[in-house]
């Protein structure tokens, strides 16, 4: 009887991935924020996953690693003047709101409707770069149903970002480019500085539902720091196109990877 009653309280235990595991993981997603404009969750979540998390744990472990680089970014951004901040803090408003409704279907989707979920998203993400390959000196042109399509925007990223672990990057650079004629580094910048009030909201409702490994996410937080703003200075030297194609590599390969792990252990 108390073997089958301890039995649920199982798959709530943090995972204790070694901790040189979590510190390459943090560089490599450092340099990823830097270089594209998102908080590295693309390959967070399935680091995580292949270092023995399950699905809800590595989405929320990967929302509160996101906050360390989220910040180092957008002080790096905001150096070199890439920050819309009228725009980044309309989409953070949204995001607020919409991180905590994604908290709470996190903590009640499936597993395997998680997993497909996020199959698609890494799909659609690289799909949607290529609608358009902006111009360095484009720009955000601001007006009232521009403020509230950007607050729309954000809440639909919270949404995502709750439930599949992701900061939000992957939806806000190419939709800042595509559909708010931003250039690349706008869209990077603001989309980090979009990511900071959306982590911190998202990690608060995970903590409250048990759906974060805050160890996990320090260690890769706090290293992703160290290699952001190499990623910012790579983001910077090369063309938006070869920043497209890089985007769209990275995420094919990740997209690859997790289907056929999937199909291996089926």
């Amino acid at each position: 009887m108390i073997g089958s009653a301890a039995s649920p309280a199982a798959p709530e235990l943090a995972p204790r991935a070694p901790v040189l595991a979590l510190i390459a993981l943090g560089l490599v997603a450092g340099f990823l924020s830097g270089l594209f404009g998102i908080g590295g969750g693309i390959i967070v979540v399935p680091a995580l996953l292949m270092l023995g998390y399950d699905q809800r744990r590595a989405a929320g472990t990967s929302v509160a690693a996101i906050l360390p680089p989220s910040i180092v970014g957008t002080v790096g951004y905001a150096l070199t003047g890439h920050i819309d901040w009228i725009a980044g803090i309309a989409l953070a408003v949204g995001v607020v709101i919409g991180a905590q409704v994604g908290s709470y279907l996190l903590a009640r989707l499936s597993r395997p409707a998680l997993f497909w979920s996020f199959l698609l998203f890494l799909i659609f993400s690289a799909a949607s770069l290529w609608f358009s390959v902006p111009s360095r000196d484009d720009s955000i042109a601001i007006t009232v149903w521009t403020v509230l399509a950007l607050i729309g925007a954000g809440v639909v990223t919270g949404i995502l970002s709750g439930v599949l672990g992701v900061g939000g990057g992957v939806i806000v650079v190419p939709a800042l480019m595509f559909f708010f004629g931003a250039s690349d580094l706008i869209a990077k910048g603001t989309s980090l500085f979009m990511m900071i009030p959306g982590s911190l909201s998202a990690t608060l409702g995970n903590m409250r539902r048990k759906n974060v490994d805050l160890r996990g996410g320090l260690f890769v937080g706090a290293t992703a720091c160290l290699a952001s703003p190499l990623g910012l200075l790579t983001a910077t030297a090369i063309t938006p196109l070869w920043s497209n194609i890089a985007f769209s590599v990275l995420i094919a390969a990740i997209t690859v990877q997790l289907i056929v792990r999937n199909l291996r252990r089926r």
